[in-house]
C-alpha cells in the first residue's frame, strides 16, 4: 500500500512537472520568427521615442521580464532585444510609468491596448491608426491570460 500511495504521489508530481513545462514550452514552439535585427533598425528608424525594457523591476522575476532597447513611432512599436516567453502576451500604452501587477490593474482603464506581442527576440507590433503615442509615456508588455506584468518602460 505505501508503495502504491509513493508511486501515484511521484507519478502526479512528474504529471503536473510535465504540464507546467507544456505551459511554458508551447508559446516558444508556436512564436512566429522574430523580425530580423534589419527590420528592427528599420522600424526604429522612425522612431519619436526610446526606452529601456529591464529586468530590475519591481514586478518582474525569473519568469516575467524584459530587456533591450523599446522604439516608439507613428507607425509601430519595435523591440531590439528580449522578453520572457509567454502566452497571450498584449502591449499596450500607459498614461503613467507602472512596474507592478497592481499597478497595471489600477490604470488599466486608461491604457490603451496597441496589439499582440507574438515573439520573444525582437518584435514589431503596429500601431492603429486611432492611437496617438504622443499621449501616453510608458510601453508595458502584460500577460493577458495570467494577469502578469512582464515589462515596461518610460518613453518621454
Amino acid at each position: 500500500m505505501k508503495r502504491l500511495l509513493r508511486l501515484t504521489v511521484t507519478h502526479l508530481l512528474f504529471a503536473a512537472a510535465g504540464f507546467a513545462a507544456g505551459i511554458y514550452a508551447l508559446p516558444i514552439l508556436m512564436a512566429p520568427s522574430a523580425p530580423t535585427a534589419a527590420e528592427v533598425a528599420a522600424a526604429t528608424g522612425a522612431a519619436a521615442f526610446k526606452g529601456e525594457f529591464r529586468r530590475d523591476l519591481a514586478g518582474s522575476d525569473f519568469l516575467h521580464w524584459g530587456e533591450g532597447t523599446v522604439s516608439i513611432g507613428e507607425n509601430s512599436i519595435s523591440l531590439q532585444g528580449r522578453i520572457a516567453p509567454g502566452p497571450d502576451y498584449k502591449l499596450y500604452l500607459s498614461p503613467e510609468f507602472v512596474e507592478t501587477e497592481a499597478g497595471f490593474e489600477r490604470l488599466k482603464s486608461r491604457m490603451i491596448r496597441v496589439g499582440d506581442v507574438k515573439t520573444f527576440e525582437n518584435f514589431i507590433v503596429p500601431i492603429p491608426d486611432t492611437v496617438d503615442p504622443a499621449m501616453f509615456n510608458t510601453v508595458i508588455v502584460w500577460c493577458e491570460s495570467f494577469g502578469e506584468f512582464i515589462t515596461a518602460a518610460s518613453y518621454k
